[in-house]
């Protein structure tokens, strides 16, 4: 892992620092100053690149470390300044035709769009992982928290260090996930919009339905995708509280 910047953030409270590990860029945030390694939340961003989400993962991040745990996130495969997949951009303009005409996505659809994506972000993630725990600042245990949810599914049941998990239900699920959920046996809190625009309501409560967790909560709030009220954000923070600290 390299570093690539550092700068202090909210009245240097809070430690930015960009890296790359190979072709990975990411973002680490640490608290400035503290006696003992954090604990680390994993914030799983939106594939849309992390310049353009940069202001909602500092958002989630600067909580995290106000609560005493260092947060990180990645650049998904193909997004940001990445390279690009010609299979990955053709499902996305699938995707936006089904979604345009009104009718139901297709299996295949979802599948061509996040099944080639989990597979190769969930062994990035545990590269990164690796990395991050060789810090001397940074310490277990390890959280999850965001989407894209099948991501989140695939590493909760390949990545024993990651003990609870946040996740959000505001991405299409491929059918082979939810049967992968039934694996999941860790503590979940799932956020779901219920008005979510580019969400498959009945698809998100069959996953959560599927998850094998025997501790598992649904935080369901009308709106829209980017309208997650700020109490449902706090729940979360509890939880991590219960299972990380």
């Amino acid at each position: 892992m390299q570093f690539t910047s550092e700068k202090r953030l909210d009245n240097d409270s809070v430690l930015e620092r960009e890296f790359t590990l190979g072709e990975i860029p990411g973002i680490l945030w640490t608290p400035a100053s503290a006696a003992t390694p954090a604990p680390l939340i994993l914030l799983g961003p939106p594939p849309l690149g992390l310049r353009k989400v940069y202001p909602r993962l500092f958002a989630r991040a600067r909580h995290a470390v106000a609560e005493g745990y260092a947060a990180a996130t990645i650049e998904l495969p193909w997004s940001g300044d990445r390279p690009r997949s010609a299979a990955a951009d053709q499902a996305l303009a699938d995707l936006h035709r089904a979604l345009a005409a009104g009718g139901r996505v297709d299996d295949d659809i979802v599948d061509r769009l996040i099944l080639p994506l989990v597979d190769k972000a969930v062994p990035e993630w545990q590269a990164i992982l690796d990395a991050l725990l060789a810090l001397p600042e940074i310490g277990g245990p390890v959280g999850y928290s965001g989407g894209v949810i099948s991501i989140g599914v695939r590493l909760g049941v390949v990545e024993p260090r990651i003990s609870a998990a946040v996740l959000f239900a505001g991405s299409f699920v491929p059918r082979a996930i939810i049967e992968e959920a039934r694996q999941v046996t860790i503590p979940l809190h799932v956020l779901l919009q219920w008005d979510d625009e580019g969400n498959d309501r009945q698809m998100a409560l069959d996953l959560f339905d599927a998850f094998g967790s025997k501790e598992k909560t649904l935080n369901a709030n009308m709106g829209g995708h980017t309208g997650v009220p700020q109490h449902a954000g706090e729940e979360g923070n509890r939880f991590f509280t219960r299972h990380l600290k």
